[in-house]
Protein backbone atom coordinates (compact mmCIF):
# COMPACT_ATOMS: atom_id res chain seq x y z
CA UNK A 1 0.00 0.00 0.00
CA UNK A 2 2.83 2.58 1.21
CA UNK A 3 4.80 1.64 -2.19
CA UNK A 4 1.24 2.35 -4.06
CA UNK A 5 0.75 5.60 -2.79
CA UNK A 6 4.48 6.63 -3.45
CA UNK A 7 4.05 5.84 -6.77
CA UNK A 8 0.86 7.66 -7.10
CA UNK A 9 2.56 10.97 -5.48
CA UNK A 10 5.66 10.49 -7.88
CA UNK A 11 3.18 10.76 -10.70
CA UNK A 12 1.64 13.84 -9.68
CA UNK A 13 4.24 15.43 -9.03
CA UNK A 14 6.02 15.17 -12.48
CA UNK A 15 2.47 15.80 -14.06
CA UNK A 16 2.38 19.41 -11.83
CA UNK A 17 5.68 20.30 -13.06
CA UNK A 18 5.29 19.57 -16.66
CA UNK A 19 1.67 21.82 -16.23
CA UNK A 20 3.89 24.32 -14.88
CA UNK A 21 6.80 24.30 -17.32
CA UNK A 22 4.38 24.59 -20.08
CA UNK A 23 2.32 27.31 -18.27
CA UNK A 24 5.65 29.25 -17.74
CA UNK A 25 6.44 28.76 -21.59
CA UNK A 26 3.46 29.71 -23.07
CA UNK A 27 3.65 33.23 -20.64
CA UNK A 28 6.77 33.74 -22.15
CA UNK A 29 5.67 33.20 -25.63
CA UNK A 30 2.77 35.45 -25.46
CA UNK A 31 5.22 38.54 -24.19
CA UNK A 32 6.48 39.97 -27.40
CA UNK A 33 9.26 42.20 -27.52
CA UNK A 34 9.85 44.34 -30.35
CA UNK A 35 12.31 47.28 -31.47
CA UNK A 36 10.87 50.43 -33.33
CA UNK A 37 12.24 53.38 -35.34
CA UNK A 38 9.65 55.89 -34.52
CA UNK A 39 8.38 58.39 -37.90
CA UNK A 40 8.71 61.50 -37.05
CA UNK A 41 5.54 63.36 -38.64
CA UNK A 42 4.38 66.77 -36.96
CA UNK A 43 6.72 69.05 -34.67
CA UNK A 44 4.98 72.24 -32.88
CA UNK A 45 8.34 74.80 -32.48
CA UNK A 46 7.60 77.21 -29.61
CA UNK A 47 9.46 79.89 -29.33
CA UNK A 48 11.92 78.45 -27.00
CA UNK A 49 11.89 74.33 -27.37
CA UNK A 50 9.52 72.00 -29.75
CA UNK A 51 6.68 69.23 -29.35
CA UNK A 52 7.54 66.31 -31.36
CA UNK A 53 4.98 63.96 -32.45
CA UNK A 54 5.58 60.62 -33.95
CA UNK A 55 3.74 57.32 -34.89
CA UNK A 56 4.93 53.47 -35.78
CA UNK A 57 2.74 50.61 -36.73
CA UNK A 58 2.86 47.73 -34.38
CA UNK A 59 1.74 44.17 -34.48
CA UNK A 60 0.42 42.46 -30.93
CA UNK A 61 -0.33 39.28 -29.20
CA UNK A 62 -2.45 37.93 -27.07
CA UNK A 63 -1.19 39.44 -23.69
CA UNK A 64 1.67 41.63 -22.80
CA UNK A 65 3.69 43.36 -25.58
CA UNK A 66 7.11 45.70 -25.14
CA UNK A 67 8.05 48.39 -27.96
CA UNK A 68 11.20 49.80 -27.56
CA UNK A 69 11.54 53.18 -29.55
CA UNK A 70 14.64 54.47 -31.05
CA UNK A 71 14.94 57.17 -32.79
CA UNK A 72 14.31 59.68 -30.35
CA UNK A 73 15.68 62.98 -29.96
CA UNK A 74 18.91 63.35 -27.37
CA UNK A 75 17.64 66.80 -26.19
CA UNK A 76 14.37 65.31 -24.83
CA UNK A 77 12.02 65.63 -21.71
CA UNK A 78 11.12 62.42 -20.39
CA UNK A 79 8.52 64.29 -18.07
CA UNK A 80 6.43 65.30 -21.45
CA UNK A 81 5.95 61.70 -22.94
CA UNK A 82 2.69 61.30 -23.85
CA UNK A 83 1.37 58.11 -25.73
CA UNK A 84 -1.55 56.97 -27.12
CA UNK A 85 -2.86 53.99 -29.57
CA UNK A 86 -5.14 52.57 -31.92
CA UNK A 87 -6.63 49.03 -31.76
CA UNK A 88 -7.79 46.46 -28.64
CA UNK A 89 -4.91 47.54 -26.45
CA UNK A 90 -4.20 48.89 -23.21
CA UNK A 91 -1.33 51.19 -22.19
CA UNK A 92 0.02 49.71 -18.82
CA UNK A 93 3.44 52.55 -18.92
CA UNK A 94 6.12 54.50 -20.76
CA UNK A 95 9.86 54.52 -20.14
CA UNK A 96 12.73 56.86 -20.78
CA UNK A 97 15.92 55.39 -20.93
CA UNK A 98 19.28 55.30 -22.40
CA UNK A 99 20.71 52.40 -24.42
CA UNK A 100 24.90 51.79 -24.49
CA UNK A 101 26.07 49.99 -27.42
CA UNK A 102 28.93 47.94 -27.23
CA UNK A 103 31.57 49.11 -29.87
CA UNK A 104 31.30 47.92 -33.41
CA UNK A 105 33.82 45.23 -34.10
CA UNK A 106 36.91 46.21 -36.30
CA UNK A 107 35.97 46.23 -39.95
CA UNK A 108 39.10 44.11 -41.26
CA UNK A 109 37.83 44.53 -45.00
CA UNK A 110 40.12 44.79 -47.53
CA UNK A 111 38.81 48.54 -48.32
CA UNK A 112 39.37 49.71 -44.91
CA UNK A 113 42.68 47.77 -44.94
CA UNK A 114 43.61 50.04 -48.36
CA UNK A 115 42.33 53.57 -46.65
CA UNK A 116 44.60 53.04 -43.76
CA UNK A 117 46.99 52.25 -45.62
CA UNK A 118 46.52 55.33 -48.14
CA UNK A 119 46.36 57.40 -44.95
CA UNK A 120 49.53 56.34 -42.97
CA UNK A 121 51.58 57.05 -46.72
CA UNK A 122 49.75 60.38 -46.90
CA UNK A 123 50.78 61.21 -43.39
CA UNK A 124 54.30 60.55 -44.09
CA UNK A 125 54.20 62.43 -47.21
CA UNK A 126 52.80 65.20 -45.41
CA UNK A 127 55.43 65.06 -42.76
CA UNK A 128 58.38 65.33 -45.28
CA UNK A 129 56.89 68.13 -46.72
CA UNK A 130 56.61 69.64 -43.41
CA UNK A 131 60.41 69.29 -42.92
CA UNK A 132 61.04 70.41 -46.92
CA UNK A 133 59.01 73.74 -46.12
CA UNK A 134 61.31 74.61 -42.87
CA UNK A 135 64.58 73.72 -44.90
CA UNK A 136 63.26 76.61 -47.60
CA UNK A 137 62.22 78.96 -44.75
CA UNK A 138 65.76 78.71 -43.12
CA UNK A 139 67.85 78.71 -46.15
CA UNK A 140 65.73 82.50 -46.94
CA UNK A 141 66.33 83.82 -43.71
CA UNK A 142 70.38 82.92 -44.11
CA UNK A 143 70.05 84.47 -47.56
CA UNK A 144 68.02 87.72 -46.81
CA UNK A 145 70.87 87.68 -43.36
CA UNK A 146 73.38 87.50 -46.56
CA UNK A 147 71.72 90.60 -48.06
CA UNK A 148 71.92 92.33 -44.79
CA UNK A 149 75.53 92.02 -43.96
CA UNK A 150 76.07 93.09 -47.28
CA UNK A 151 73.98 96.28 -47.46
CA UNK A 152 75.74 97.32 -43.95
CA UNK A 153 78.83 96.43 -44.98
CA UNK A 154 81.24 99.83 -44.08
CA UNK A 155 83.88 99.56 -47.52
CA UNK A 156 80.35 99.97 -49.39
CA UNK A 157 79.49 103.21 -47.09
CA UNK A 158 82.34 104.72 -47.77
CA UNK A 159 83.06 103.98 -44.30
CA UNK A 160 87.01 102.89 -45.16
CA UNK A 161 89.93 103.63 -47.05
CA UNK A 162 87.86 103.26 -50.14
CA UNK A 163 88.27 106.75 -51.64
CA UNK A 164 92.36 105.96 -51.93
CA UNK A 165 91.96 104.08 -54.72
CA UNK A 166 89.67 104.61 -57.78
CA UNK A 167 90.14 101.55 -59.08
CA UNK A 168 89.72 99.35 -55.91
CA UNK A 169 85.60 101.57 -55.20
CA UNK A 170 85.06 99.99 -59.11
CA UNK A 171 85.95 96.38 -58.10
CA UNK A 172 84.13 96.72 -54.58
CA UNK A 173 80.89 98.16 -56.41
CA UNK A 174 81.33 95.37 -59.33
CA UNK A 175 80.96 92.88 -56.35
CA UNK A 176 78.75 94.37 -54.63
CA UNK A 177 75.96 94.19 -57.70
CA UNK A 178 77.78 90.52 -58.63
CA UNK A 179 76.30 89.29 -55.07
CA UNK A 180 73.40 91.13 -54.35
CA UNK A 181 71.79 89.66 -57.58
CA UNK A 182 73.09 86.09 -57.17
CA UNK A 183 71.18 86.18 -53.59
CA UNK A 184 68.41 87.92 -54.84
CA UNK A 185 68.09 85.36 -57.70
CA UNK A 186 68.20 82.58 -55.01
CA UNK A 187 65.90 84.04 -53.19
CA UNK A 188 63.41 84.41 -55.89
CA UNK A 189 63.86 80.78 -56.96
CA UNK A 190 63.77 79.53 -53.10
CA UNK A 191 60.16 81.44 -52.60
CA UNK A 192 58.81 79.76 -55.77
CA UNK A 193 60.35 76.25 -54.79
CA UNK A 194 58.00 77.43 -50.94
CA UNK A 195 54.45 78.18 -52.77
CA UNK A 196 55.00 75.40 -54.90
CA UNK A 197 55.30 73.01 -51.64
CA UNK A 198 52.30 75.08 -49.68
CA UNK A 199 49.96 74.14 -52.60
CA UNK A 200 51.14 70.71 -52.51
CA UNK A 201 50.97 70.65 -48.42
CA UNK A 202 47.46 72.14 -49.37
CA UNK A 203 46.49 69.10 -51.30
CA UNK A 204 48.08 66.72 -48.95
CA UNK A 205 45.55 67.92 -46.38
CA UNK A 206 42.97 67.96 -48.42
CA UNK A 207 42.74 64.20 -49.40
CA UNK A 208 43.74 63.67 -45.95
CA UNK A 209 40.58 64.85 -44.95
CA UNK A 210 38.34 62.91 -47.48
CA UNK A 211 40.38 59.35 -46.64
CA UNK A 212 39.46 60.35 -42.77
CA UNK A 213 35.69 60.86 -43.37
CA UNK A 214 35.64 57.85 -45.76
CA UNK A 215 37.23 55.87 -42.74
CA UNK A 216 34.94 57.20 -40.32
CA UNK A 217 31.31 56.53 -42.12
CA UNK A 218 32.62 52.73 -42.20
CA UNK A 219 32.94 52.74 -38.82
CA UNK A 220 36.71 52.88 -37.91
CA UNK A 221 36.87 56.06 -35.88
CA UNK A 222 38.39 54.88 -33.38
CA UNK A 223 35.10 56.19 -30.89
CA UNK A 224 33.17 54.83 -28.50
CA UNK A 225 28.91 55.11 -30.20
CA UNK A 226 27.33 57.40 -27.87
CA UNK A 227 24.16 55.98 -26.01
CA UNK A 228 20.91 55.92 -27.57
CA UNK A 229 17.82 57.33 -25.92
CA UNK A 230 14.49 55.30 -26.02
CA UNK A 231 11.19 55.38 -24.92
CA UNK A 232 9.78 51.73 -23.46
CA UNK A 233 5.97 51.29 -24.43
CA UNK A 234 4.08 48.39 -22.66
CA UNK A 235 0.55 47.22 -23.61
CA UNK A 236 -1.71 44.64 -22.77
CA UNK A 237 -3.87 43.55 -25.96
CA UNK A 238 -7.12 41.37 -25.48
CA UNK A 239 -6.21 39.15 -28.61
CA UNK A 240 -3.41 39.39 -31.66
CA UNK A 241 -3.91 42.79 -33.06
CA UNK A 242 -2.87 45.53 -35.58
CA UNK A 243 -2.58 49.29 -34.44
CA UNK A 244 -0.58 52.63 -34.21
CA UNK A 245 1.18 54.17 -31.76
CA UNK A 246 0.98 57.92 -31.62
CA UNK A 247 3.26 59.26 -28.74
CA UNK A 248 4.79 63.15 -28.72
CA UNK A 249 7.51 64.94 -25.91
CA UNK A 250 9.24 68.05 -25.90
CA UNK A 251 12.68 68.54 -26.51
CA UNK A 252 15.27 71.51 -25.89
CA UNK A 253 17.76 72.61 -28.37
CA UNK A 254 15.11 74.34 -31.30
CA UNK A 255 13.12 77.28 -31.52
CA UNK A 256 12.12 80.63 -33.71
CA UNK A 257 11.98 84.32 -33.32
CA UNK A 258 9.77 86.52 -35.48
CA UNK A 259 11.00 88.74 -38.50
CA UNK A 260 8.15 91.22 -40.25
CA UNK A 261 8.22 92.74 -43.74
CA UNK A 262 5.97 95.78 -44.19
CA UNK A 263 5.26 96.13 -47.90
CA UNK A 264 3.45 99.11 -48.84
CA UNK A 265 2.63 100.89 -52.61
CA UNK A 266 1.29 103.84 -53.06
CA UNK A 267 -0.63 103.57 -56.08
CA UNK A 268 -2.85 100.56 -54.20
CA UNK A 269 -2.66 102.58 -50.97
CA UNK A 270 -2.82 99.31 -48.73
CA UNK A 271 -0.37 97.56 -46.63
CA UNK A 272 0.56 93.90 -46.46
CA UNK A 273 2.61 92.24 -43.22
CA UNK A 274 4.61 88.97 -44.57
CA UNK A 275 4.75 87.17 -40.79
CA UNK A 276 8.03 84.79 -41.02
CA UNK A 277 9.59 83.22 -38.45
CA UNK A 278 13.41 81.69 -38.46
CA UNK A 279 13.06 78.43 -37.00
CA UNK A 280 16.70 76.51 -35.80
CA UNK A 281 16.61 73.35 -34.51
CA UNK A 282 19.63 71.24 -33.13
CA UNK A 283 17.25 68.25 -31.80
CA UNK A 284 19.70 65.70 -32.79
CA UNK A 285 16.63 64.89 -35.11
CA UNK A 286 16.33 65.51 -39.15
CA UNK A 287 13.00 66.42 -39.84
CA UNK A 288 12.34 65.10 -43.17
CA UNK A 289 8.58 66.27 -44.52
CA UNK A 290 7.13 67.17 -41.45
CA UNK A 291 4.37 69.29 -40.77
CA UNK A 292 5.24 72.06 -38.92
CA UNK A 293 3.40 74.74 -36.72
CA UNK A 294 4.56 78.05 -34.85
CA UNK A 295 3.59 78.49 -31.30
CA UNK A 296 3.60 81.88 -29.54
CA UNK A 297 3.66 80.10 -26.42
CA UNK A 298 6.78 79.35 -24.70
CA UNK A 299 6.23 76.21 -22.43
CA UNK A 300 9.76 76.70 -20.15
CA UNK A 301 7.94 80.24 -18.98
CA UNK A 302 7.45 80.31 -15.96
CA UNK A 303 3.18 79.79 -15.72
CA UNK A 304 2.42 80.21 -11.87
CA UNK A 305 0.56 83.11 -10.56
CA UNK A 306 2.31 85.70 -8.56
CA UNK A 307 1.07 85.82 -4.88
CA UNK A 308 1.15 89.05 -2.82
CA UNK A 309 3.22 88.76 0.91
CA UNK A 310 2.21 90.69 3.78
CA UNK A 311 3.15 94.55 3.60
CA UNK A 312 4.32 95.40 7.13
CA UNK A 313 5.71 98.60 7.69
CA UNK A 314 6.90 100.85 10.31
CA UNK A 315 9.11 103.96 10.99
CA UNK A 316 12.02 104.59 9.21
CA UNK A 317 15.17 105.52 11.06
CA UNK A 318 17.30 108.18 9.44
CA UNK A 319 20.76 108.25 9.17
CA UNK A 320 23.14 110.97 8.06
CA UNK A 321 25.21 108.61 6.03
CA UNK A 322 22.59 106.59 4.37
CA UNK A 323 23.06 106.60 0.47
CA UNK A 324 21.24 105.32 -2.42
CA UNK A 325 23.05 102.75 -4.38
CA UNK A 326 21.96 103.19 -8.08
CA UNK A 327 23.65 100.47 -9.20
CA UNK A 328 20.88 98.19 -7.27
CA UNK A 329 18.43 100.06 -9.32
CA UNK A 330 16.59 98.54 -12.72
CA UNK A 331 15.57 100.57 -15.47
CA UNK A 332 13.10 99.76 -17.95
CA UNK A 333 12.84 101.30 -21.34
CA UNK A 334 10.76 100.34 -23.96
CA UNK A 335 10.83 100.85 -27.54
CA UNK A 336 8.13 103.51 -29.16
CA UNK A 337 5.71 102.59 -30.93
CA UNK A 338 6.06 105.45 -33.53
CA UNK A 339 9.55 104.21 -34.11
CA UNK A 340 10.81 106.49 -36.89
CA UNK A 341 12.64 104.25 -39.17
CA UNK A 342 16.33 104.41 -39.86
CA UNK A 343 17.61 105.32 -43.42
CA UNK A 344 20.74 103.59 -45.22
CA UNK A 345 20.23 99.97 -45.20
CA UNK A 346 20.31 97.54 -47.72
CA UNK A 347 18.10 94.65 -47.19
CA UNK A 348 17.25 91.70 -49.39
CA UNK A 349 13.65 90.30 -49.57
CA UNK A 350 13.66 86.67 -48.41
CA UNK A 351 10.61 85.99 -50.33
CA UNK A 352 8.79 87.02 -53.27
CA UNK A 353 5.46 88.27 -52.86
CA UNK A 354 3.99 85.34 -55.26
CA UNK A 355 5.58 83.05 -52.40
CA UNK A 356 4.10 84.78 -49.77
CA UNK A 357 0.34 84.61 -51.44
CA UNK A 358 1.07 80.62 -52.06
CA UNK A 359 2.21 79.73 -48.84
CA UNK A 360 -0.56 81.44 -47.07
CA UNK A 361 -3.45 79.34 -48.45
CA UNK A 362 -1.88 76.64 -46.44
CA UNK A 363 -1.63 78.41 -43.17
CA UNK A 364 -4.69 78.27 -40.19
CA UNK A 365 -4.53 80.58 -37.44
CA UNK A 366 -5.80 78.71 -33.96
CA UNK A 367 -6.17 80.35 -30.75
CA UNK A 368 -5.36 79.08 -27.63
CA UNK A 369 -6.16 80.19 -24.35
CA UNK A 370 -2.91 81.96 -23.77
CA UNK A 371 -0.61 82.04 -27.41
CA UNK A 372 -1.93 81.83 -30.86
CA UNK A 373 -0.86 78.63 -33.14
CA UNK A 374 0.18 78.39 -36.88
CA UNK A 375 -0.64 75.50 -38.90
CA UNK A 376 1.58 75.17 -41.95
CA UNK A 377 0.10 72.09 -44.18
CA UNK A 378 2.95 72.44 -46.30
CA UNK A 379 5.44 69.78 -45.77
CA UNK A 380 9.32 71.11 -44.38
CA UNK A 381 12.63 69.82 -44.12
CA UNK A 382 14.74 70.96 -41.33
CA UNK A 383 17.93 69.40 -40.99
CA UNK A 384 19.44 68.89 -37.14
CA UNK A 385 22.35 72.20 -37.44
CA UNK A 386 21.21 74.84 -35.82
CA UNK A 387 20.66 76.91 -38.79
CA UNK A 388 18.62 79.34 -39.28
CA UNK A 389 15.33 78.48 -41.66
CA UNK A 390 12.80 81.39 -43.04
CA UNK A 391 9.41 79.62 -42.44
CA UNK A 392 6.52 82.37 -43.85
CA UNK A 393 3.54 82.19 -41.22
CA UNK A 394 1.02 84.19 -43.20
CA UNK A 395 0.30 87.45 -44.77
CA UNK A 396 -2.46 89.89 -43.97
CA UNK A 397 -3.45 92.86 -45.51
CA UNK A 398 -3.48 95.27 -42.86
CA UNK A 399 -6.24 98.35 -42.09
CA UNK A 400 -4.66 101.25 -42.70
CA UNK A 401 -5.26 105.13 -42.75
CA UNK A 402 -2.75 107.26 -44.34
CA UNK A 403 -2.37 111.01 -42.93
CA UNK A 404 0.72 113.08 -43.08
CA UNK A 405 2.20 114.71 -40.16
CA UNK A 406 4.39 117.98 -39.50
CA UNK A 407 5.97 119.40 -36.69
CA UNK A 408 7.41 122.39 -38.55
CA UNK A 409 9.26 124.01 -35.83
CA UNK A 410 11.68 120.61 -35.88
CA UNK A 411 11.53 119.68 -39.79
CA UNK A 412 10.28 121.58 -41.87
CA UNK A 413 9.32 118.06 -43.78
CA UNK A 414 5.56 116.52 -44.25
CA UNK A 415 5.71 112.87 -43.25
CA UNK A 416 3.21 109.93 -44.59
CA UNK A 417 2.65 108.25 -41.65
CA UNK A 418 0.29 104.70 -41.74
CA UNK A 419 -2.09 103.93 -38.80
CA UNK A 420 -2.31 100.91 -39.24
CA UNK A 421 -5.34 99.36 -37.13
CA UNK A 422 -6.40 96.73 -35.38
CA UNK A 423 -2.55 94.94 -34.92
CA UNK A 424 -3.37 93.18 -32.19
CA UNK A 425 -5.24 90.81 -34.08
CA UNK A 426 -2.41 89.45 -35.67
CA UNK A 427 -0.95 87.91 -32.29
CA UNK A 428 2.56 89.71 -32.84
CA UNK A 429 5.17 89.57 -30.38
CA UNK A 430 8.26 92.31 -30.19
CA UNK A 431 10.48 91.79 -33.31
CA UNK A 432 12.12 94.22 -35.70
CA UNK A 433 9.96 94.88 -39.19
CA UNK A 434 11.77 95.52 -42.39
CA UNK A 435 9.87 98.27 -44.47
CA UNK A 436 9.26 98.29 -48.16
CA UNK A 437 7.67 101.18 -49.91
CA UNK A 438 6.90 101.18 -53.71
CA UNK A 439 9.54 98.01 -53.71
CA UNK A 440 12.40 99.66 -52.22
CA UNK A 441 13.88 99.19 -48.78
CA UNK A 442 12.95 102.35 -46.96
CA UNK A 443 14.42 101.44 -43.26
CA UNK A 444 13.95 98.83 -40.04
CA UNK A 445 11.50 99.77 -36.60
CA UNK A 446 10.97 97.40 -34.18
CA UNK A 447 7.15 96.53 -33.29
CA UNK A 448 6.60 96.09 -29.80
CA UNK A 449 2.61 94.98 -29.34
CA UNK A 450 3.25 95.63 -25.36
CA UNK A 451 4.02 99.21 -25.81
CA UNK A 452 0.56 99.93 -28.07
CA UNK A 453 -2.81 99.57 -28.29
CA UNK A 454 -4.38 98.14 -31.62
CA UNK A 455 -2.69 100.85 -33.36
CA UNK A 456 0.69 100.56 -34.94
CA UNK A 457 2.22 104.16 -36.25
CA UNK A 458 4.74 104.03 -39.08
CA UNK A 459 6.54 106.63 -40.64
CA UNK A 460 7.00 106.19 -44.24
CA UNK A 461 9.27 109.04 -45.15
CA UNK A 462 9.07 112.48 -46.60
CA UNK A 463 6.89 113.74 -49.23
CA UNK A 464 8.16 116.88 -51.24
CA UNK A 465 5.04 117.52 -53.20
CA UNK A 466 3.89 119.08 -49.93
CA UNK A 467 5.55 122.36 -48.10
CA UNK A 468 5.32 123.86 -45.04
CA UNK A 469 7.02 126.34 -43.32
CA UNK A 470 6.66 128.91 -39.90
CA UNK A 471 7.83 131.99 -39.52
CA UNK A 472 7.64 134.76 -36.69
CA UNK A 473 5.43 137.23 -37.11
CA UNK A 474 7.39 140.28 -36.58
CA UNK A 475 4.37 142.57 -36.42
CA UNK A 476 2.93 141.07 -33.44
CA UNK A 477 6.28 140.31 -31.19
CA UNK A 478 6.96 142.94 -28.90
CA UNK A 479 8.79 143.19 -25.42
CA UNK A 480 7.64 145.40 -22.73
CA UNK A 481 9.06 146.03 -19.02
CA UNK A 482 6.22 146.43 -16.36
CA UNK A 483 7.98 146.90 -12.71
CA UNK A 484 9.54 143.99 -12.08
CA UNK A 485 8.13 142.15 -14.79
CA UNK A 486 9.08 141.50 -18.30
CA UNK A 487 6.43 140.81 -20.48
CA UNK A 488 7.37 139.14 -24.23
CA UNK A 489 4.95 138.50 -27.17
CA UNK A 490 5.41 136.04 -29.52
CA UNK A 491 3.66 134.83 -32.68
CA UNK A 492 3.89 132.37 -35.61
CA UNK A 493 2.21 131.47 -38.43
CA UNK A 494 2.51 128.27 -40.04
CA UNK A 495 2.04 128.25 -44.03
CA UNK A 496 1.19 125.11 -45.64
CA UNK A 497 0.63 123.98 -49.55
CA UNK A 498 -0.40 121.07 -51.53
CA UNK A 499 1.23 120.41 -54.46
CA UNK A 500 -0.12 116.76 -55.23
CA UNK A 501 -2.96 115.94 -58.10
CA UNK A 502 -4.96 114.54 -55.17
CA UNK A 503 -6.15 116.09 -51.83
CA UNK A 504 -4.16 115.01 -48.47
CA UNK A 505 -5.13 114.75 -44.88
CA UNK A 506 -2.35 116.71 -42.71
CA UNK A 507 -1.91 117.03 -39.19
CA UNK A 508 0.23 119.90 -38.10
CA UNK A 509 2.07 119.96 -34.73
CA UNK A 510 3.29 122.64 -32.54
CA UNK A 511 3.32 123.74 -28.99
CA UNK A 512 3.34 126.49 -26.65
CA UNK A 513 5.83 126.54 -23.37
CA UNK A 514 4.31 125.51 -19.72
CA UNK A 515 6.03 125.43 -16.77
CA UNK A 516 5.76 124.89 -13.20
CA UNK A 517 7.35 128.15 -11.91
CA UNK A 518 4.65 130.20 -10.24
CA UNK A 519 7.07 133.73 -11.08
CA UNK A 520 6.57 132.26 -14.95
CA UNK A 521 3.21 133.59 -16.20
CA UNK A 522 1.95 131.87 -19.71
CA UNK A 523 -1.23 133.64 -20.82
CA UNK A 524 -3.20 135.09 -23.71
CA UNK A 525 -3.25 132.14 -25.99
CA UNK A 526 -4.48 131.89 -28.71
CA UNK A 527 -4.27 129.07 -30.56
CA UNK A 528 -6.63 129.87 -33.92
CA UNK A 529 -8.56 127.00 -35.65
CA UNK A 530 -5.88 124.89 -33.72
CA UNK A 531 -7.05 122.11 -30.66
CA UNK A 532 -4.65 123.20 -27.70
CA UNK A 533 -3.62 120.74 -24.93
CA UNK A 534 -3.19 122.49 -22.00
CA UNK A 535 -1.22 119.67 -19.98
CA UNK A 536 1.16 119.34 -22.34
CA UNK A 537 1.40 122.57 -24.43
CA UNK A 538 0.71 120.73 -27.59
CA UNK A 539 -1.34 122.51 -30.78
CA UNK A 540 -3.10 120.12 -33.44
CA UNK A 541 -4.29 121.21 -36.85
CA UNK A 542 -6.20 118.53 -38.71
CA UNK A 543 -7.00 119.90 -41.99
CA UNK A 544 -7.69 118.72 -45.70
CA UNK A 545 -5.94 120.17 -48.43
CA UNK A 546 -7.34 119.71 -52.02
CA UNK A 547 -4.63 120.00 -55.33
CA UNK A 548 -2.47 123.25 -54.82
CA UNK A 549 -4.73 124.04 -52.30
CA UNK A 550 -2.88 126.97 -49.52
CA UNK A 551 -3.74 127.59 -45.63
CA UNK A 552 -1.97 129.57 -43.10
CA UNK A 553 -2.85 128.64 -39.68
CA UNK A 554 -1.47 131.66 -36.82
CA UNK A 555 -1.01 130.84 -33.27
CA UNK A 556 0.34 133.29 -30.20
CA UNK A 557 1.13 133.80 -26.60
CA UNK A 558 2.71 136.14 -23.51
CA UNK A 559 5.23 135.23 -21.29
CA UNK A 560 5.64 137.09 -17.73
CA UNK A 561 8.68 137.06 -16.21
CA UNK A 562 11.68 138.66 -13.57
CA UNK A 563 13.06 141.15 -15.35
CA UNK A 564 16.62 139.72 -13.81
CA UNK A 565 16.20 136.75 -14.67
CA UNK A 566 16.38 134.59 -18.11
CA UNK A 567 14.51 131.80 -19.65
CA UNK A 568 15.01 128.90 -21.94
CA UNK A 569 13.04 130.64 -24.91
Amino acid sequence: MNKLLSTLLIIALANFSFNHNSNKKANNKQKKIAVKKAILKEATVYTSGVQLRSKLSFNAVKGLNEMIIEEISPSIDPQTIQVGATGNVIILDSKYSLFYPTDAPKDNSLETIKLKKSIRLLNDSIEAKGYELRRLNESIAVYNEAKNILQNNGLVKNKGKVNDSIHLLKEIIEFYAEKMNKINRTVLDLSKQKNKSNKALSKMNQRLSRLNEKLRKLGQSGRKQDPIPRITISLIAETTTNGEINFSYLAKNAGWIPLYDIRSKSSEGKIFMNYKAQVHQNTGLDWKNIKLSISTNNPYANKTKPELNPWYISYMSYRKDLKVNRNNLYEMTTVPSRAITNMGYSYKAEETEEEAIDANEFTTLTHQLTAAEFKIDLPYNIVSNGEKHMVLVQKSELETNFKYYAVPKLDASVYLVAEMLKIDELQLIPSKANIFFDGSYIGETFIDPTTMNDTLYLSLGKDPNIAISRKLISSKCKEKTIGDKIEKYLAYAIEIKNMKSSKVEVVIQDQIPITTNEDIIIDKINAGKGQLHERTGLIEWKTVLKPKDQKTYDFDYRIKFDKDKQINI
